[in-house]
């Protein structure tokens, strides 16, 4: 199982980086959209 997954790591690691990059994205958006809501 573990060979398995890293198979799959190794295969799609582009992937996961332009994927954490999204998700980082978000969460800052949310952060400020969250900031900016409050102090108006």
């Amino acid at each position: 199982m573990l060979t398995e997954i890293s198979e799959i790591v190794n295969r799609s690691r582009a992937t996961l980086v332009e994927d954490a990059v999204g998700v980082l994205s978000l969460f800052v958006m949310l952060y400020a959209g969250l900031t900016l809501s409050g102090a108006f």
